[in-house]
């Protein structure tokens, strides 16, 4: 009996990581990441991506990345790299890999053809079968249309990622600072791309991860940024530079209030709806009346709480008979 894969791994602050710089692969395993995407795509210059390959998986295999959720980012299936990349990276350190990263998706299929090589190679050496999952990289407006399709088009996917640069280029929006609001339009651009990323992930059970922000000396616009997709929703967003990932980990994170009065919620609806209690559907926990929606509510904060490692401060205390 295989353990079911956890889909919902921790993704916060999500470092992406050149493949062909060793420097920064030694470095990127020291740094409080959630996760570390070893790049073959953007980051890699065209020349360099065959040795990138095995520069990878020489540093999945003898590099130390406990507690991180280990990615590699191959190129996108337009271009005549990606099988190799797959088959190489696989093969050689599929052991140590969580995911593959597949940017520039546009329809399901290309998530189809991915699980496909995915199982051959997991069949082909002996490892378990459906373990690394797929992280699916939105970066253009038909990959944004049919993003439910996308979504639902394999079980290996765990994340929807919004892609800004190409995205923005894609619709030829006015703007040349990837994530800040194109001058002239007074409300948030964005607004309907991450929602509707954020639908398609949540109709499935999938997290919701933001793109980059490059100006990596800009750290309150990083933080403006990340807020705003914090506030919707998203389970976290890519960092370019070790600067970025405290501010990541902080913003999607609950504060201490928030998760303390989360974990009060589930201690007092379970108190209430129990015999000992009461039997009550509703109940009073200081001026707020809490329910089974309240519950719900509860629950996601209080999990991104715990992911996060996040101690609670305070104790529900039974009201006395």
């Amino acid at each position: 009996m295989t353990t079911p894969v956890n889909r919902l791994r921790p993704r916060r602050s999500c470092l992406a990581v050149p493949g062909s710089n060793p420097r920064f692969l030694e470095k990127a395993q020291g740094l409080p990441a959630d996760q570390v995407f070893l790049d073959l795509e953007d980051a890699c210059a065209p020349l360099a991506k065959p040795d990138a390959r095995h520069t990878i998986v020489k540093f999945l295999n003898e590099g130390d990345w406990t507690g991180k959720t280990r990615v590699v980012r191959v190129n996108d299936w337009t271009t005549h790299w990606t099988y190799r990349d797959v088959v190489t990276v696989v093969e050689g350190a599929g052991q140590n890999l969580d995911c593959i990263m597949l940017p520039k998706v546009q329809d399901a299929q290309q998530v189809v053809a991915l699980d496909l090589l995915l199982t051959q190679i997991e069949k082909t050496m002996g490892f378990e079968v459906g373990k690394i999952g797929i992280e699916a990289q939105i970066e253009n407006a038909k990959g944004l249309v049919n993003v439910d399709d996308i979504a639902a088009a394999s079980p290996r996917v765990e994340t929807i990622i919004f892609g800004p640069a190409d995205f923005m280029a894609s619709i030829n929006m006015k703007s040349l600072v990837v994530g800040e609001q194109p001058p002239g339009y007074p409300a948030d651009a964005y607004h309907y791309i991450l929602m509707r990323i954020l639908m398609a992930a949540r109709t499935h059970d999938l997290q919701a991860i933001d793109g980059p922000y490059l100006q990596i000396r800009n750290q309150e616009g990083y933080r403006e940024v990340a807020r705003r997709a914090a506030a919707l929703g998203f389970d976290g967003k890519w960092v370019l530079h070790p600067d970025q990932v405290a501010a990541a980990n902080e913003i999607f994170s609950p504060s201490q209030e928030d998760f303390d009065h989360a974990e009060l919620i589930l201690d007092a609806y379970e108190y209430y709806t129990s015999e000992a209690g009461g039997k009550k559907g509703s109940a009073m926990l200081g001026d707020e009346m809490i329910d089974e929606a309240s519950r719900k509510m509860a629950l996601v904060i209080s999990g991104k709480g715990r992911a996060a490692g996040m101690q609670r401060t305070s104790k529900f205390e039974a009201p006395e008979a």
